[in-house]
């Protein structure tokens, strides 16, 4: 079984103190750090740009990767500019990029691994076509554009189908599944096939410090 994977998502934490708490996180053996891109036009919410992943590039480990998640229109114009911000994953909406392939290869020309996903309602028939050429493939467990949101119950089938498909094709990528997962589901959305769990209020908002709730993650996936 693989190892599984936390990407805490800065969505949730403290911007004010954004350099320390991702330390905190990475430190305490985080292996992603999820930067969640929104325009206020794909999603009805706006956050940030590259000048984040620029700053928090120096903060991660060799082991760590900086996976950003664009939840915007058009992404093929900023896949360079997030890129040289210092990117390790950059992830594209199926339903935002017109010529999703183009896309996918922008990205791996910029010596980016591509990521796509694709929205609770959309069919994972959209990932047909483009599954084999990706080295991660997403799951929104809730609609993008919030944190704090409760988990599609649903999901949990999507997450088991996906692996499915991947493991029929051979692809080594990366299941992630990003929205709602906590300590008393993860064990159910690992079991399902993913292998890349997101979690933000969870980790920068849980009932203890940041390296207390992702040893909370890790003892529940134990069990």
């Amino acid at each position: 079984m693989q190892k599984i994977k936390l990407a805490p998502s800065i969505l949730a934490a403290d911007f004010a103190r954004l350099g320390e708490q991702v330390t905190e996180a990475i430190t305490a053996g985080a292996e992603h750090i999820h930067i969640d891109v929104m325009d206020g036009h794909f999603v009805p919410n706006i956050t940030i740009g590259p000048l984040i992943v620029k700053a928090l590039r120096p903060l991660a480990s060799a082991a760590t990767r900086l996976d950003v998640h664009l939840m915007i229109e058009n992404p093929d114009r900023y896949i360079a500019a997030f890129a040289q911000a210092g990117a390790d994953i950059i992830t594209v909406h199926v339903e935002a990029a017109t010529h999703l392939h183009r896309v996918v290869q922008a990205i791996r020309e910029q010596g980016v691994r591509p990521g796509v996903t694709l929205n609770p309602a959309t069919p994972l028939s959209a990932l047909e076509e483009i599954l084999p050429d990706v080295d991660l493939a997403l799951i929104m467990s809730v609609n993008p554009g919030f944190g704090s949101q409760s988990y599609i119950p649903g999901s949990t089938d999507k997450i088991r189908r996906l692996r499915e498909m991947l493991d029929d094709l051979g692809s080594t990528a990366d299941l992630e599944v990003d929205g709602g997962v906590k300590t008393y589901n993860v064990a159910e959305v690992a079991a399902a096939g993913a292998n890349v769990i997101v979690a933000g209020s969870a980790i920068f908002g849980g009932p203890g410090t940041i390296t207390e709730n992702i040893r909370a993650f890790r003892e529940a996936l134990e069990k």
